[in-house]
């Protein structure tokens, strides 16, 4: 076993066994709401950081360019979960903020983030302008799409009484969409320098059979922490008087893209900026493409409450400016740690415009 994991990965192995464990005890438990609400979340954060190393170890199997679509389709794995128990629950104020946050929590949290630690460790980072454009491109159009029903709604046109059947169209265009793009991703990412090339080859690499077993097994945890998860989180949003939409918007989505959080960051400490800028600006991609139609779909199948791309005006507000403040700043094909801080400070105004509602 020594000999198959790193010292990290037995240290994130051991922390996410102690967490659902912990998470357990809370749910069956009759313990404080908030240390329930906190031990989910964490134990959320650690299981999709589980889920992006078994896909990680799975590259030398699948290649480069499968490796990074399969790693984009799973890291939202967690997420996709936390929406779907959300929406069994009648919590559709939290599901509309979650999938807003997590496009804001990408664009302006971590790519900050990866801006201001890659520009304060090695000064001016540059990257190649043209493919950040394209894919900044891609984000735009899908995050317009993705918002189509709610002008429709908010303008009171005649389509705002065919909200539904509206998402439902949408939704099918957008997964179509993410079909077609896939066989570029591949070729894309293939051609991509591999960020954790060096670490991977001092570690080791797992066997098949042990990322594959892990990648099963963290997904089910992940299934079952979600659904703690959300009944420790309307008692806790009580407790801590914040809002659903504030909980949706900055808790969920943070827990939810733990994988793109910390490998962003430590791609741009390194100065491998090119790899950083599209490991995070694809997650927010993959949420307009994939996850936000998939719970449209799903929520046909899942019970609880109807799922359809119509958001609260501010939300639709607050994404549309954050990914053209985002397009204009990477336009030039440098970033400065001066950036990063006004892109934080842009995410910090924004989550406290909900915390009320």
């Amino acid at each position: 076993m020594t000999q198959t994991f790193s010292r990290t990965d037995r240290l994130l192995l051991a922390g996410a066994v102690v967490l659902v464990g912990g998470a357990a005890l809370t749910r069956y438990v009759d313990i404080n709401s908030v240390l329930a609400f906190v031990l989910s979340g964490l134990t959320i954060a650690a299981l999709a950081s589980l889920v992006g190393r078994s896909v990680d170890q799975l590259g030398d199997r699948l290649g480069a360019g499968a490796t990074g679509v399969l790693q984009s389709a799973l890291g939202n794995l967690p997420e996709l979960f936390v929406c779907i128990f959300a929406l069994r629950a009648g919590l559709t104020k939290v599901v509309e903020a979650a999938v807003i946050g997590s496009i804001l929590g990408n664009v302006l949290l971590v790519l900050g983030l990866a801006f201001i630690v890659g520009g304060l460790r090695n000064g001016v980072q540059r990257f190649d302008s043209e493919r950040a454009r394209v894919i900044t491109a891609m984000m735009l159009l899908a995050v317009i799409a993705m918002l189509l029903p709610s002008l429709a709604f908010q303008l009171h046109t005649p389509a705002a009484s065919h909200e539904r059947g509206l998402s439902v169209f949408a939704a099918i265009v957008l997964l179509l969409v993410f079909i077609c793009s896939v066989p570029s991703s591949i070729r894309r990412t293939a051609d991509e320098p591999d960020g954790d090339q060096d670490h991977a080859g001092a570690q080791g690499g797992w066997p098949l059979p042990l990322a594959v077993g892990m990648l099963a097994v963290t997904g089910v945890l992940a299934a079952f922490v979600s659904d703690w998860f959300i009944h420790a989180l309307e008692p806790a949003i009580a407790s801590l008087h914040i809002s659903q939409a504030f909980a949706g918007l900055v808790i969920v989505a943070i827990a939810g893209n733990a994988v793109e959080n910390v490998v962003g960051i430590q791609l741009a400490a390194r100065n491998q900026a090119d790899y950083a800028l599209s490991v995070i600006l694809n997650s927010p991609l993959q949420i307009a493409l994939v996850l936000a139609p998939l719970l449209v779909l799903l929520s046909f199948v899942v019970g609880g409450a109807a799922f359809v791309l119509v958001f609260p005006p501010l939300l639709i507000a607050t994404v549309v400016a954050a990914v053209l403040a985002v397009s204009f700043i990477i336009i030039d094909g440098e970033s400065v740690w001066l950036e990063g801080a006004a892109l934080v400070g842009l995410y910090g105004v924004i989550a406290a415009a909900f915390w009320w509602g």
